[in-house]
């Protein structure tokens, strides 16, 4: 890594070389002086970049503001620009001094970041943030937001091992920040706080303003432990009469891509495996080409005081494996008028989207690799057709037809997400400003399982199985601030904002599922089967209702816009938290001086130096783990023999703890704001550190043990949820873009980020009585490995460290030569967490002409292997399956052992993949009504690079097994069910009505 910021600083010096070079051997001719002055002040303007307009011959005024340029016969005039000022164009002629004045670009000076309740001015930005305009997003089909910032922001990492189109990308900023709540940031979308990120279409985003740091997003107290995203979406036009009308549609195919080597029938059977005299490419018969479209129309306006923007986005998009499938409908509409001359401004959004997705089981996915390569799809025989629909099934261990589970189970998803918004802001006077806002966020989810009678895997067995689960969650918010913006004192601006909030957090759900059907009815009609108790069959219920109140406060200083200061606390109170500990206190502070204004930098016409520090806390998982939790039990006759006495008795499923408390966030970051060559390069650089206490984690107590955290009282139940563990970790995020570089006839905009973790490390898992030195997570499964854990997080150590033997060889026989055989033994074999992370991303434009692409990947994290690691031995008990051959599999000789768990099945993840390109064609229009048209192709997913044998290299943040609780203990272990991945040909139109 050394080496590759050696040569990052070596690029950046002689880019700049470079450009001074060119300018010393133009220098030629006569020569114009002259002194550029600020317009404001009179004050001389120090860096001020001078060109002759047309060429690349320029130069920068001294500290007094002065000026030398050569110019030549032909030259006509000079352009005189400068970060933060309006560029002013002069003509020559025959002037040997030229004198000017530059006017202030205030909208250039005032670039708006939305931070927490509010904007503030980029110069004047103290903590880690960073934001991605629409012109800087990803190109391409995405069906998640979060997916337009993959790549673009350091230290935000977005991922989707394979290709589900159903599957949410795993989002992590700045890498863990624990692991028993929430790890995913905090989604604000135009002011709604925890709003669902479904709620919003990728078309219809205009920016993304990302906190990073503690103190940033301290202002959002207990539910900015991870970061905070907020989302802004497009507005429509302030001026007068104007409106216009956007049509974006595009169409793709998406083909499977690096499907893992298998044996073909010949060798598989050779190998020693049944031959049931068929000749089947499994894959063939369950992947497909998909073809998918997405429409987006957009109406923006203004009239009087008023804007509104509507939008209506369709997108539909059938996955590579057969009967998956996300077809969504988005609308959304915001309205903005202001009254009594401005002074009262009334905002509404409202958003509502439809989804339905359909699923098939995720061990189709492995079957169709693994299963034998000599079976046929269907068996016509009468009991294959009367007991199997006619499908090849066969009564062996973990043997299942895939074309048949893709077939004859299904798996839907019928989701509504609402937001209401209502905004209101009223200028008291010109420097104090009352605001209000009021907004629901309702999510609904019917899930719905249906298992064939004739389905072998699962409902052979109960003549078919059906269910329905409805999840309900509907988040209420309310606030008021007060804001005084005023300058204090000579050159010392002040800006300060108060406020209160209440959330209302509601959730309710409810399953049913029944067995043994006369006939396939679909889960629509439960009532049909004829059992309703036993294995496959249930019924339940569940509500829950948690308050989070908050009061809050912020100042911002800015003293001659060189020394910046901010400040904020925010105090909570939440009623999922025991009685003794329902209120914390979040506090921050941040600071900067920007050193150009003090110092000559040289070639830096920016180095804001800042640094921060911030408290943020953690809700817990669900409002009820501080009362323990009760379940039901089993069902009880109280009266032998007479049905109509039977009631279901009580289980408890944890122990109260009325101590639980925040998990808390303490984070110090410090940072460098950067600009060369007058803006030509900007960057930032940030270091921090984090260290998190208190975590909340669910862990095993001794029944009939006193229950030290309720006095008195004894453990009734087997576990509890405490406050139990402390983590540490660091990191260094860099970002470096070079604007509009001069190729010749194109203009060439690069930028670079990267990441370098620190990774999490443990530095204790213990409170009281209860310690446990180390947990152990992630079982590779069945066959054979069900109860070989592979990854140790011990206290001291790093979370994600795959403990085993090494392979130290193979016998003549090819039985395994391992270092250990028992865990007393084994070793520490790597992590499956990233060292780091890199995107750099690039815009060429040429006439009408423009071209984008980002090559992104990450470095440092081993991945278990599973395909390898069960399927490409030759032991007799492995002849189920086929094996898979790939160019990291023994074949001299052939691994003959029964499969289990060591380095040998450990790669490396590290990846580099070109992800996102795109080229298209602005075509001249002289029409009175079209404003803009717009040709496109792309192509994501292009190519990767790695030594990485399985279906995606891409960083586990957590271990996927159970899909409804993904554990953060487990990362870097590739399942065999991950979805294969596509490589996605995009074509489209934009079109723009005036």
């Amino acid at each position: 890594m050394r080496k590759y910021l050696q040569k990052l600083k070596a690029f950046m010096l002689v880019t700049a070389l470079i450009l001074f070079s060119v300018a010393a051997a133009n220098a030629q001719g006569r020569e114009i002086s002259g002194t550029v002055l600020d317009t404001s002040f009179g004050d001389p303007l120090p860096g001020v970049t001078v060109l002759v307009k047309g060429t690349t011959r320029g130069t920068t005024t001294d500290l007094d503001g002065k000026y030398t340029i050569s110019v030549q016969p032909g030259d006509e005039v000079l352009v005189f620009s400068f970060v933060g000022f309006t560029p002013q164009e002069v003509t020559i002629g025959n002037q040997s001094m030229i004198n000017i004045e530059l006017d202030e670009d205030i909208q250039s000076l005032q670039e708006a970041v939305v931070i927490g309740y509010g904007t503030q001015d980029k110069k004047e930005i103290t903590s880690a943030v960073a934001s991605v305009s629409s012109e800087q997003f990803n190109r391409g089909n995405f069906t998640n937001p979060t997916q337009l910032l993959q790549g673009k922001v350091a230290g935000l990492s977005v991922t989707r091992p394979g290709g589900n189109p159903n599957q949410a990308p795993e989002v992590r900023l700045r890498g863990i920040s624990s692991f028993g709540a929430s790890q995913s940031p905090l989604i604000v979308l135009d002011g709604v706080i925890g709003a669902s990120i479904d709620a919003v279409d990728p078309n219809d985003i205009e920016t993304f303003d990302v906190l990073k740091d503690a103190s940033a997003a301290a202002i959002y107290g207990t539910r900015g432990a991870a970061g905070v995203i907020l989302i802004t979406t497009k507005k429509g036009s302030t001026k007068k009469g104007v409106s216009s009308v956007t049509i974006n549609t595009f169409g793709t195919a998406e083909a499977p891509t690096n499907l893992i080597p298998v044996l073909s029938p010949e060798e598989f059977v050779s190998r020693g495996g049944t031959n049931f005299g068929a000749q089947t490419d499994w894959r063939d018969e369950v992947l497909q080409t998909a073809y998918n479209g997405t429409v987006n129309a957009t109406i923006t306006g203004g009239f009087e005081n008023t804007s509104y923007s509507a939008s209506v986005n369709y997108r539909n998009n059938d996955g590579i494996v057969q009967n998956t499938n996300r077809e969504t409908l988005n609308t959304r509409f915001n309205i903005s008028h202001g009254a009594l001359n401005n002074r009262l401004r009334l905002n509404m959004n409202l958003a509502f989207t439809n989804t339905d997705a359909q699923n098939v089981n995720a061990e189709a996915v492995r079957y169709a690799t693994i299963y034998n390569p000599t079976a046929p799809i269907f068996e016509n025989t009468e009991g294959a057709n009367r007991d199997f629909g006619g499908f090849f099934q066969r009564p062996l261990f973990d043997f299942y037809n895939p074309v048949a589970l893709i077939n004859q189970q299904r798996f839907t998803n019928e989701q509504r997400a609402a937001i209401y918004s209502f905004r209101a802001d009223f200028d008291l006077t010109d420097k104090w400003t009352l605001s209000s806002q009021f907004s629901q966020d309702k999510f609904t989810d019917l899930a719905t399982q249906f298992f064939s009678r004739q389905d072998f895997e699962t409902g052979f067995g109960r003549n078919g199985q059906a269910g329905q689960n409805m999840f309900d969650r509907t988040t209420s918010i309310w606030n008021g601030t007060i804001r005084f913006e005023d300058e204090i004192a000579d050159r010392l601006n002040f800006a300060f904002l108060a406020g209160g909030e209440t959330q209302i957090f509601e959730e309710r759900g409810m399953n049913a599922s029944s067995t043994r059907f006369l006939f396939d009815q679909g889960p629509n009609n439960l009532g049909a089967g004829g059992l309703r108790l036993g294995p496959g069959t249930g019924m339940g219920s569940f509500a829950t209702r948690a308050v989070l109140n908050s009061l809050f406060a912020r100042a911002n200083f800015n003293y001659n816009n060189t020394y910046f200061l901010s400040t904020s606390v925010r105090a909570e109170t939440y009623s999922g938290f025991g009685r003794e500990n329902q209120t914390g206190i979040f506090p921050a502070v941040s600071a900067g001086v920007d050193m150009t204004q003090i110092l000559d930098m040289g070639i830096f016409n920016q180095f804001k130096a800042r640094a921060s520090f911030g408290v943020v806390g953690q809700l817990p998982p669900s409002p009820t783990l501080a009362l323990g939790i009760y379940g039901n039990g089993n069902r009880i006759p109280l009266i032998p023999g007479d049905p109509n006495s039977v009631f279901v008795g009580i289980n408890q499923l944890a122990n109260p703890n009325p101590q639980l408390r925040w998990e808390n966030t303490q984070e110090f970051t410090v940072g460098v704001d950067f600009g060369l060559m007058q803006g030509k390069i900007t960057g930032q650089i940030d270091y921090y550190q984090r260290t998190i206490s208190d975590l909340i984690f669910n862990t095993e107590v001794p029944v009939g043990a006193p229950n030290e955290f309720l006095p008195g009282n004894f453990y009734t139940a087997t576990n509890i949820w405490a406050n139990i563990g402390d983590l540490t970790s660091g990191g260094l995020e860099f970002l470096v873009s070079m604007n509009d570089v001069k190729l010749g006839p194109v203009s060439w905009t690069p930028s670079l980020n990267f990441t370098i973790y620190q990774r999490t490390r443990i530095e204790n898992i213990g409170v009281g009585s209860i310690q446990l030195p180390e947990i152990r997570q992630g079982v590779p499964g069945a066959p054979g490995q069900n109860n070989n854990p592979i990854i140790w997080n011990r206290e001291g150590e790093r979370i994600g460290d795959f403990y085993g033997p090494r392979m130290e060889g193979l016998t003549d026989g090819g039985e395994y030569i391992l270092s250990g055989e028992n865990p007393e033994e084994f070793e520490r074999l790597g992590n499956g967490l990233p060292i780091g992370d890199f995107g750099f991303s690039n815009t060429f434009i040429y006439g009408n002409w423009d071209l984008n692409f980002l090559a992104r990947g990450s470095w440092g994290h081993m991945l278990y292997n599973s395909f390898r690691g069960f399927y490409e031995n030759a032991d007799g008990a492995s002849n189920t399956w086929n094996s898979v051959i790939t160019r990291n599999t023994p074949t001299n000789p052939l691994v003959t052992s029964t499969p289990t768990f060591s380095d040998l099945y450990l790669e490396r993840g590290d990846f580099l993949r070109l992800d996102n390109l795109q080229i298209g064609y602005n075509l001249p229009t002289t029409s009175a009504s079209i404003n803009n048209l717009r040709l496109y192709a792309g192509v994501q997913n292009l190519i990767t690079f790695t030594q990485f044998t399985g279906v995606d290299p891409e960083v586990r943040w957590t271990d996927t097994e159970d899909v409804l609780n993904p554990n953060p203990l487990a990362p870097g272990i590739e399942r065999r069910n991950t979805y294969f991945l596509p490589r996605i040909w995009t074509m489209g139109l934009t079109l723009t009505f005036k």
